[in-house]
């Protein structure tokens, strides 16, 4: 199972970004999705989750009210909508299945992740 993530690229503090996930060899319905990144020299860490087949959505505290996590399913990929962006998001930003809402640890090989960086 494995997932891979796009759309990242440089941007001012203050911009915005799409990222788009999209999986390999499976439909993602099957199972909740989410979004982690890892800062350098930083453990990875979950920012958003989904469930594709009731919309229900998680995000962590750091980019509540900024990013916004959504699905279509007819295209099978998963967005995440990054507004208001701030240095702090800089990471290399990776998606995964998660085996639910209630138990979002990541399973599968991770992807090459997409890269976002804000500059000041």
């Amino acid at each position: 199972v494995q997932l891979q993530a796009s759309g990242g690229g440089l941007v001012q503090a203050g911009g915005s970004l799409r990222l788009s996930c999209e999986p390999s060899g499976f439909t993602f319905d099957d199972y909740a999705i989410g979004w982690f990144r890892q800062a350098p020299g930083k453990e990875r860490e979950g920012v958003s989750y989904i469930d594709p087949n009731d919309g229900s959505t998680y995000y962590a505290d750091s980019v509540k009210g900024r990013f916004t996590i959504s699905s279509d399913n007819a295209k099978n990929t998963v967005y995440l909508q990054m507004n208001r962006l701030i240095p702090e998001d800089t990471a290399v930003y990776y998606c995964a299945a998660v085996f639910s809402m209630d138990n979002q640890t990541p399973f599968g090989s991770w992807g090459q992740g997409t890269l976002v960086t804000v500059s000041s």
